[in-house]
């Protein structure tokens, strides 16, 4: 099942709006993200290592609760971006999962032994995706020459690039980031990532010139809490009904503020 307006063309096309995605781990906080008003959805598990491939059966049963667009990550194991033969078509193997299973986009990024895009591979994977779009996550920002690297994801054929500049945050390098966006002219998308929230958004939309936004927001939890000295599991999915509130509120407090910007200045 593929909704309305999910899937977008190969050339990528500047938007007259902003997008807000919100990067969950559980169903529950994809269902939050919602209420909230997120524009898409971006699904993986372990949310804390950067995020791996989600199972089918969380594939299957966010798109059962969800109406929004779900991009999954396709990404084999968490650790470095240069991946065997075998983990390859683990990953070819999980993007034909996630079209069968009614997602709207893949997220990935692959890397060659020297540290740069794996164009050759990642062409392969965007052309089996197609026609779902392609994110090219953040191991372009521990790739070699930036600006080099977006040329390289370019000639892939994938439609954005989520990033932080190279840095561990997107607030740590605004004029990075600005940069990206311009030299990238409109041929591809970049959405900055890491450490975005309520504080900061409307900063790094107006200094970058983005037109995507891409953040957690708090979405991952620990699924252990301690109560004298004995460890039980949280509820609602190893999320506590007051993280999915807090979640829902800092995601409409959010996309208050993008659509803030979309209206022009205040």
């Amino acid at each position: 099942m593929v909704f309305p307006g999910a899937s977008f063309p190969r050339t990528f096309q500047m938007q007259n709006h902003f997008v807000l995605e919100i990067c969950v781990e559980s169903v529950a906080c994809a269902v939050a993200a919602q209420r909230g008003g997120a524009h898409r959805i971006e699904l993986c598990s372990d949310l804390p290592t950067g995020g791996i491939t989600p199972s089918a059966g969380l594939m299957t049963v966010a798109r059962k609760h969800l109406r929004l667009p779900i991009h999954v990550i396709i990404r084999p194991r968490s650790g470095d971006f240069v991946y065997s033969a075998s983990e390859f078509e683990i990953m070819k193997d999980d993007i034909r999962t996630a079209k069968q299973l009614g997602m709207n986009g893949v997220v990935l990024g692959l890397l060659d032994a020297n540290g740069n895009v794996d164009v050759e591979r990642t062409k392969r994977l965007v052309d089996l995706a197609h026609p779902l779009p392609v994110t090219f996550h953040r191991a372009f920002d521990v790739s070699g020459d930036l600006e080099e690297a977006l040329e390289s994801v370019i000639q892939t054929g994938a439609q954005r690039i989520l990033t932080a500049g190279g840095r561990l945050s997107a607030p740590e390098h605004l004029v990075g980031l600005a940069q990206l966006v311009k030299a990238a002219e409109g041929r591809i998308a970049i959405m900055p990532g890491g450490g975005i929230n309520a504080r900061n958004v409307v900063r790094i939309l107006r200094r970058t010139s983005a037109r995507e936004i891409h953040t957690s927001l708090g979405a991952s939890a620990p699924p252990f809490s301690s109560h004298r000295g004995s460890t039980r599991l949280n509820g609602a999915g190893n999320h506590g009904a007051h993280r999915l509130l807090a979640l829902e509120e800092n995601v409409r407090t959010l996309m208050g503020l993008v659509a803030g910007m979309a209206q022009g200045p205040g």
